[in-house]
């Protein structure tokens, strides 16, 4: 009798852990970066309460106009997807690159972030209508100095003395 007793808990504490395990694999995590100039952002998105850090500072702490321009992507979504897009945790680090990169990085990873989460065709469509830099990262870069010269494009004066 305890043998089967013993058995009959195995089975439940098996069955248990098998419930567990399928749980976990039903939360979905995505993990997406974005690149401004020599700022890369990686912004990690799971559903939760809506909270939204930045190198695990809260939004709010930012200065107004750079609060703006991270808030832009999720105003959006909550014009399409509307209650279920304050329903997501938004976790982004930032690492390199000046203060203004570094929003701008931000911003275009939480974007991307939430079209691929959501897998919303209407989402994309209305990012690339409001603003194409939410997607698609500015490939621009600061131009090579040049050998003999003081900056990129500027070259040495002549004297005719």
């Amino acid at each position: 009798m305890a043998e089967e007793k013993i058995k009959k808990e195995k089975k439940e504490v098996k069955g248990n852990v098998e419930k567990a395990v399928a749980k976990e694999a039903k939360k979905k995590i995505i993990t997406i970066s974005g690149k401004r100039k020599t700022a890369i952002a990686k912004a990690t998105i799971k559903d939760g309460t809506g909270i939204i850090k930045i190198n695990k500072k809260p939004i709010d702490t930012f200065s107004f106009f750079r609060r703006l321009s991270l808030i832009e992507p999720l105003r959006i979504a909550e014009n399409v997807l509307k209650e279920k897009a304050k329903t997501y945790n938004i976790d982004v680090v930032v690492i390199g690159g000046g203060s203004e990169s570094q929003v701008e990085a931000a911003r275009l990873a939480i974007a991307r972030a939430l079209v691929a989460f959501t897998q919303s065709a209407e989402l994309r469509a209305s990012y690339l209508n409001y603003d194409r830099s939410l997607l698609v990262a500015d490939v621009r870069r600061k131009e090579q100095r040049k050998p003999g010269d003081s900056k990129a494009r500027a070259k040495r004066q002549k004297s005719y003395r």
